[in-house]
């Protein structure tokens, strides 16, 4: 069975693509479907729970755009330590990459953000209306007051979940206790409200309507997945050499069962999909990889008394009857370039200075002074991404003879950046030309910390 999707499998999808019908996944359990909600609600406890914490008299996770920061726990980052982030995407790429050779669209179906949320909206849509076949009856009913009563409730819950969602959000981005305070008081900002109210109806209508469609039509992972996975890739698979040929029969029809394949085609993989899919047709650009259609088989497969693992996760090679390789080149290749990064990653923000000093010479030219001295006006920008503050000691080289206007020492606060405005005034007899080196240092009071240098450059009057 190739793992290309076929003309057939593209036909049948876009039939169903052109059905303006709803989804209605039903209700099941299994192993994977526990290591689903295990999986989800972790995330849910680290996406709402770390807007939460506090370190070090600060909220630990916080992206400071007035501040032009991101604090992450004891760690400050500022704009250029962006290269990091060009490292993290690199990560991020290469693991989903790496997943993808080894076991399809596990992301998809286990940690993807749009799945997890689609679940909890199911879960408040099961807990309103019922399981699916009350909602379809629900769905065929004529409009009466218990009708508008569970869709009401559903749609209310939706509307808590994706308001939740967006507070939390926003939080990332403005002290989250601040803002539920603010919001309570009626004293948030416009900006604030207006971004709540902009995700909180994106989760609602991604989580709630679009589902699926966000899949088909807005995610780009699912069309090419099928250029990464190979013969040797493990996805969801339904054994056709096992299954077929399909029919019903009851569970002691020994003969039936003698001329029938394992698969009773019940259907039951086809309801519980929450994209609506027939993994009995092969691998599809709309199969999330969440491994419902196998929880669903094997449940029945117990019932019958088979064996489990008419629809499992397989290779190709295995469905032929061969041995899966999972040691291949390119696999190996993924993993020993994704190990690269996160080492190279790590490496940098181990070794990122902790202390920056930026100089920037005031755009005039230069004046005299009394004494026949010459005078710039520099804008010393230091810069603590430490987690403690530091008592920093300026200091001035390039001249014997020079004064200075400004503070000896500043006290920057943990990720913050100070502005400091400071003067050097050199007689005009001590300048060469009339451009010259001037060397700014910067270093902790015991000196036992990091010490910086940067250097500008001193106007003077030309020499003749």
């Amino acid at each position: 069975m190739s793992r290309l999707i076929s003309v057939k499998q593209i036909e049948s999808t876009s039939k169903c693509l052109e059905t303006d019908h709803k989804i209605q996944p039903r209700s099941f359990s299994g192993f994977y479907r526990r290591m689903r909600i295990t999986g989800g609600l972790v995330l849910f406890a680290l996406y709402f729970g770390v807007a939460w914490l506090d370190w070090g008299g600060r909220q630990a996770v916080l992206w400071d755009l007035s501040g032009k920061k991101l604090h992450s726990c004891s760690a400050t980052f500022w704009p250029e330590d962006l290269v990091l982030l060009s490292a993290i995407l690199l990560i991020c790429a290469f693991g989903l990459f790496f997943l993808t050779v080894l076991a399809g669209r596990v992301w998809c179906g286990y940690a993807c953000p749009q799945s997890v949320w689609t679940w909890f909206f199911l879960w408040a849509e099961r807990l309103a209306e019922g399981d699916r076949n009350r909602r379809l009856k629900l769905d065929a009913a004529p409009l009466t007051a218990n009708k508008v009563a569970r869709r009401g409730m559903k749609h209310g819950l939706w509307l808590l979940i994706g308001l939740a969602t967006a507070i939390t959000f926003v939080g990332y981005f403005t002290p989250i206790r601040n803002l539920v305070a603010d919001l309570i008081a009626m004293e948030a900002s416009g900006w604030a409200v207006f971004w709540i109210f902009f995700f909180t109806s994106a989760t609602y209508l991604n989580a709630g309507w679009l589902r699926e469609k966000v899949c088909f039509h807005m995610c780009p992972y699912g069309r090419f997945q099928s250029s990464m996975v190979d013969a040797d890739s493990l996805v969801i698979s339904y054994d056709a050499a096992r299954g077929e040929p399909r029919g019903s029969r009851k569970k002691d029809a020994v003969q039936v069962s003698q001329e029938l394949g394992d698969c009773i085609d019940c259907q039951m993989c086809v309801q519980v999909c929450p994209t609506g899919i027939d993994i009995r047709d092969g691998l599809q650009m709309e199969c999330i990889g969440c491994a419902a259609c196998i929880d669903a088989c094997d449940s029945i497969m117990d019932k019958m008394g088979y064996a489990r693992g008419l629809v499992r996760y397989a290779s190709e090679r295995d469905l032929k009857g061969g041995k899966t390789n999972l040691f291949r080149p390119r696999l190996v290749g993924y993993f020993v370039f994704l190990i690269l990064m996160i080492g190279l990653f790590s490496w940098g923000v181990a070794s990122r200075p902790l202390l920056t000093l930026d100089v920037e010479r005031d755009r005039g030219m230069y004046r005299y002074t009394s004494g026949a001295n010459i005078e710039n006006s520099y804008l010393l920008k230091l810069t603590n991404k430490d987690s403690s503050p530091r008592y920093l000691v300026i200091e001035v080289g390039g001249f014997e003879k020079f004064s200075t206007t400004g503070p000896g020492g500043v006290v920057v606060g943990a990720g913050e950046r100070v502005e400091v405005p400071f003067s050097v005034a050199v007689p005009s007899s001590s300048l060469d030309s009339g451009a010259n080196d001037v060397v700014f240092e910067v270093s902790t009071l015991d000196r036992k910390g990091e010490v910086i240098e940067e250097s500008s450059t001193f106007l003077g009057p030309p020499k003749p």
